[in-house]
């Protein structure tokens, strides 16, 4: 796949800390890349420095094969930014900061179009400050995408949202990535990098400490997979032994949770059901709970609270 980011060795200090170091990787034209971590861990750093946003103290920066320092003006052509933390004026109305942002650009798409394709039409003249959540970071993106570009940046974009919010921006994002562009995002979100992104680099103390497809990096995880039911009478205390492989079984109340190493040869949740029927005990709400993302997450990164 033809990189149009590539990073070499960035790295980034503030005084005696250092938020980025020595991070490396490269991102594909046409994927969506997903950067995730910790609190502090480097993220916003990391693409602010390819933003141009940031100076880096450290390393190389290609972006479309132009520095992102000393190419500013030409990359602002081709790439679209939605920040952390926007904002513009409450009275502002949504049509009128679509027709003055278009005016930065020399061959900006056709505003009207794009406020219709994102779904702003009805909003056409309502205030910035009257808009919800959800339309305001539609409005951002719609911002984002007016000089056409080839990359675009989407920082925390669904942070505050509701569910609801937030899966209509998970499908504009894929809507994005149909036209075309290359869609680079940082996501507090474990579950909305696992349905968006194609690779995710997992940052952490500014370190890269795994990068790859979501289902790869799961799989490079080795969880285990976990079968939960609930039971009317009593486990007995053979039942782990009666099951293949090393498990474990924890129970409390009336549920019980097996826990088996994900990838086995013989499905854990056969042979689960086949004791439960064979030694006819009577159980019910049994599900299956296979690892994801978080699971990878946090056992890469640990379940302390960060600042």
């Amino acid at each position: 796949m033809e990189a149009v980011i590539a990073v070499e060795g960035l790295r980034k200090v503030y005084g005696a800390t250092v938020a980025v170091d020595g991070v490396s990787f490269e991102v594909g034209k046409g994927e969506i890349f997903g950067m995730v971590g910790p609190n502090g861990a480097g993220k916003t750093t990391t693409i602010e420095c390819i933003e141009g946003l940031r100076k880096a103290d450290g390393g190389k920066i290609s972006v479309l094969g132009l520095d992102p320092q000393h190419d500013e003006k030409k990359l602002r052509k081709c790439t679209g930014l939605q920040l952390q933390q926007s904002n513009l004026p409450d009275r502002m109305r949504v049509w009128e900061a679509l027709d003055m942002y278009s005016s930065f650009y020399e061959s900006a798409v056709d505003w009207r179009e794009l406020m219709s394709q994102l779904g702003l039409e009805e909003k056409r003249n309502s205030p910035f400050g009257k808009l919800s959540g959800g339309q305001k970071q539609r409005l951002f993106i719609a911002l984002a995408l007016l000089p056409d570009p080839q990359i675009v940046f989407l920082d925390e974009l669904t942070t505050g949202l509701d569910p609801q919010a937030r899966h209509a921006i998970w499908d504009l994002v894929r809507d994005v990535q149909a036209r075309g562009k290359t869609v680079f995002l940082t996501t507090h979100f474990m579950e909305e990098a696992e349905r968006l992104c194609d690779r995710v680099a997992i940052l952490d103390h500014g370190k890269i400490v795994a990068l790859d497809s979501p289902a790869g990096l799961i799989r490079g995880l080795e969880a285990e997979e976990r079968i939960v039911f609930s039971l009317d009478g009593k486990l007995p205390s053979g039942f782990a032994e009666s099951l293949s492989g090393e498990v474990h079984v924890e129970v409390e109340g009336q549920q019980v949770v097996v826990y088996g190493r994900n990838g086995r040869k013989n499905p854990l949740v056969g042979e689960v059901v086949n004791q439960l029927t064979q030694q006819g005990l009577a159980f019910r709400d049994l599900r299956t709970e296979q690892p994801n993302l978080e699971d990878v997450f946090l056992s890469l990164t640990g379940r302390a609270m960060r600042e």
